[in-house]
C-alpha cells in the first residue's frame, strides 16, 4: 500500500545522520562505555568537561544542504543516556553540563530548518545511565544481571522514556521522523515488549500525526505492535531493495558511516572515499531506498577535516547530478542494467539515469530500450549523446565528433571520461 505521508521522504533520498554526545571526548567509539566497561563514576568526567566551544550548527546545515541532503536525523540521546536537549526529567543533559549549558538540540533544529531540511530525532531506548533500565549482557555495569535487575523497575524507566519522547515531540515544532534504536532487552515472558510499543506509537502519532517511525521500537516484530513507516537496514544496502510479501517495494533507508564508527573516533582509519560514498548513494536509490549518511562531530563541535573533505566531494558531484538522485527510484522492469552500470528512474519527469561505475569510452549497449528514448545527454554538462537502435537495444555512441563524409578519413576519437566522480547519462524517454 502506498504510504502518502512518506512521499517527501522517498523524494528526498539523501539525509544526514549525526551521532554526537559525550563519547566524542574519549573519541574511541560511541559504545566506549560498553567496550571498556567504564563505570558511571569514571564516565562522569566527560559530562563535567564537555565544552563544544566551536559548535556552529549553521555550518553543519550548510554542508548538508550543499551535499544534496534533504533531511537530518540527530541523536537526541544515545545509549549512554546523555541528552542534547533541556530535558526536565534528568540532569544528565547538555544544558546541565557545567561547561556547556546549552540546549544543543534547539540550535541544531533551528539551523537545519533554516536551510530547508526536514527534521528527524534519533532516540535510544537503551539508557546505561538511568537507574531503572534493565541490566543485560551489554550493559557497561553488568556484574550479575539477574541479581542487579531485582532492584530495578522497568515501569519507572518506561514512564521516563515516554515523558522524554513527549518533550521532544512538543517542544521543537514539527518533527518528521522518530528514529528508534537500542531495543536490547528483547521481550518479556509473555512475548510482549517492555515499553508497550503499540501504545507508545499511538502517543507519538497523536502528538505528531505526520511523523514517520522506523521498525526499531520493538525487537520482536512478528506480532506487529505498531505501524512501521520505514525499514532501516544498517551498513549494507540490500542488493534488491526491500519488498513486502506481495513483492511491493516498501519505504526503506540504509544508514551508513563515513568510517567504521558512528561517533567521532580519532584514530579510526577505514574511511570511505568520495567515490565509495557516491556509488553507495547510487546503489541505494537504484534499489528504491534512501541513504542516511552518518557523521560524528568532535567534542569541540566540528566535523573533522576528513568528514569535511567527503562532504565537499559529495557536494561537487551532487551539484551536477542531484536530479539523478532526488525524486528517483528503481527503474522499470523493462530497463535491464548493463554491466558496471546502475539505473535510477524519475517517474514524474519520465527520465532514466545511467550511472556509469566504469566508463565505457566508445559504445554502451542498453538492453531492451529500443523505441523508448527521445534524447540522451551527459548530465554533467547536458551535452548530446548520439544513439542508434539495434533490434531491441539502444547503443549510445560515445564519440567525440561525427565524420562529415566518407571522403574525410579523420579518426573518430572515443569520448573522454567526464571529469566527475561517477559519470551519469540522462535518457529523456518517449
Amino acid at each position: 500500500m502506498e504510504n502518502l505521508k512518506a512521499d517527501w521522504f522517498t523524494r528526498a533520498r539523501f539525509g544526514m545522520f549525526i551521532h554526537w554526545g559525550l563519547y566524542s571526548m574519549p573519541a574511541r567509539h560511541e559504545w566506549i562505555r560498553h567496550i571498556e566497561k567504564i563505570s558511571q563514576e569514571d564516565y562522569k568526567k566527560y559530562f563535567e568537561l564537555f565544552d563544544p566551544d566551536l559548535f556552529n550548527p549553521k555550518e553543519w546545515a550548510k554542508m548538508a544542504r550543499e551535499a544534496g541532503m534533504k533531511y537530518i536525523v540527530i541523536t537526541t540521546k544515545h545509549h549512554d543516556g546523555f541528552c542534547l536537549w533541556n530535558s526536565k526529567l534528568t540532569d544528565f543533559s547538555a544544558v546541565k553540563a557545567p561547561e556547556c549549558k546549552r540546549d544543543l538540540l534547539r540550535e541544531i533544529v533551528d539551523a537545519f530548518r533554516a536551510e530547508g531540511l526536514n527534521i528527524g530525532f534519533y532516540y535510544s531506548i537503551a539508557d546505561w545511565h538511568h537507574p531503572e533500565f534493565p541490566i543485560d549482557k551489554i550493559h557497561p555495569d553488568r556484574i550479575d544481571p539477574v541479581e542487579q535487575n531485582k532492584k530495578r523497575d522497568i515501569s519507572k524507566y518506561n514512564k521516563y522514556m515516554s515523558g522524554q519522547i513527549r518533550e521532544l515531540l512538543t517542544n521543537y515544532g514539527k518533527i518528521d521522523i522518530l528514529w528508534f534504536d537500542g531495543c536490547f532487552p528483547v521481550e518479556q515472558e509473555d512475548g510482549s515488549d517492555h515499553w508497550d510499543a503499540a501504545n507508545l506509537a499511538k502517543m507519538i502519532r497523536s502528538l505528531q500525526p505526520g511523523i514517520l517511525i522506523n521498525e526499531r521500537l520493538a525487537k520482536r516484530m512478528t506480532f506487529t505492535p505498531y505501524e512501521i513507516d520505514i525499514k532501516t537496514p544498517e551498513q549494507k544496502p540490500p542488493e534488491k531493495g526491500i519488498r513486502d510479501d506481495n513483492g511491493n517495494l516498501v519505504v526503506w533507508e540504509g544508514c551508513q558511516t563515513l568510517s567504521g564508527a558512528w561517533g567521532y573516533f580519532r584514530d579510526e582509519l577505514t574511511w570511505k572515499s568520495v567515490e565509495d560514498l557516491v556509488i553507495m548513494l547510487i546503489q541505494h536509490v537504484s534499489r528504491g531506498g534512501n541513504m542516511l549518511l552518518n557523521v560524528g562531530p568532535t567534542s569541540r563541535g566540528e566535523f573533522d577535516y576528513r568528514a569535511q573533505e567527503r562532504f565537499e566531494g559529495l557536494a561537487a558531484w551532487m551539484k551536477y547530478h542531484g536530479r539523478s538522485i532526488h525524486g528517483c527510484t528503481v527503474s522499470p522492469e523493462w530497463a535491464k542494467e548493463p554491466e558496471n552500470c546502475r539505473y535510477t528512474y524519475n517517474p514524474a519527469a519520465n527520465r532514466l539515469y545511467v550511472h556509469c561505475l566504469v566508463w565505457p569510452y566508445s559504445l554502451l549497449r542498453l538492453p531492451g530500450l529500443a523505441g523508448k528514448i527521445k534524447y540522451a545527454q551527459l548530465l554533467s554538462d547536458c551535452s548530446e549523446i548520439k544513439f542508434i537502435e539495434e533490434e531491441d537495444d539502444v547503443v549510445l555512441k560515445l564519440h567525440g565528433r561525427t565524420e562529415l563524409s566518407s571522403m574525410l578519413r579523420v579518426p573518430r576519437p572515443v569520448m573522454m571520461r567526464p571529469n566527475v566522480t561517477v559519470p551519469v547519462i540522462e535518457l529523456i524517454l518517449n
